[in-house]
């Protein structure tokens, strides 16, 4: 195991949960960088939707690696979205994570949810972690599990039943959007043998509620994204209406220039 990895592991531990914002360019995981956060994640969705592609459809593997290799050169941790691994062959998913592996990335969230609104089987999803915890061991596997996100019944108890078999398999954190709920949180993370992962949400608990859940890490998800395309939808408007005001926290061109000059890419 790497340094960077076993860095990235502890800050599963801490005594406040791990927020990870997640990225979906070079500029916006610059400027996090140099926010100070330690670590940092892509979202599938910016990824997706700044290609011209869709979500969750397995259309993105091309353009998550390139990403990948060009926030390699970043001073983070960096953790990537692979959606559902971009292939249900195990072998396939691995080789591609062994790639990412090698540009320096320390961890994956990898997802059982389906384009079609439906739950891959868990056997499926378990092969696929297994696979890669070999070809590239260490790396932190985070599994998803899509119970509360997609509304099944009894998503407790299929949560509990997935995260099992995703340990089994050699899964490090489990990832169960949607959960918002402290109560259920909670049984989650007394049961779960391993980092719970939360996804934000603005209607949500806070991160120290989350925290005094048992919540180990807290994921911003495609928020960030969508805050930035809302920022600039109503920075247009206003330009429009003559009812534009500088948003306080402007970066201004010469910063955003040294987002890229500060690596050299």
């Amino acid at each position: 195991m790497t340094d960077r990895v076993a860095a990235f592991r502890a800050l599963h531990h801490a005594a406040r949960p791990l927020l990870l914002p997640n990225a979906w360019d070079h500029a916006s995981a610059a400027a996090l960088a140099a926010r100070g956060h330690p670590a940092i994640g892509t979202t599938s969705l910016g990824v997706a939707a700044a290609a011209g592609r869709p979500d969750g459809t397995a259309a993105t593997a091309a353009e998550t690696l390139t990403l990948a290799r060009r926030l390699a050169t970043l001073p983070v941790l960096l953790t990537v979205d692979i959606e559902a691994g971009f292939s249900d062959d195990p072998a396939a998913v691995a080789g591609y994570v062994a790639e990412l592996a090698g540009l320096g990335v320390v961890g994956i969230n990898l997802e059982d949810g389906r384009a079609d609104g439906t739950l891959a089987e868990p056997e499926c999803v378990a092969d696929k972690v297994a696979a890669i915890t070999a070809a590239a061991p260490g790396l932190f596997v985070n599994a998803r599990t899509d119970t509360w996100w997609l509304g099944v019944d009894d998503p407790l108890a299929q949560t509990l039943a997935r995260a099992r078999a995703y340990r089994a398999a050699g899964a490090d954190g489990i990832f169960v959007p949607g959960a918002i709920d402290l109560a259920a949180l909670r049984l989650l993370t007394e049961r779960i043998d391993a980092p719970v992962n939360a996804l934000y949400q603005p209607a949500g608990p806070g991160l120290d509620e989350l925290g005094a859940a048992g919540v180990a890490r807290v994921s911003t998800g495609s928020l960030l994204f969508r805050a930035a395309l809302g920022a600039a939808l109503a920075a247009v408007d206003g330009v429009r209406d003559g009812t534009l005001a500088v948003p306080q926290g402007l970066p201004s061109y010469a910063e955003v220039q040294a987002l890229v000059a500060a690596d050299g890419d």
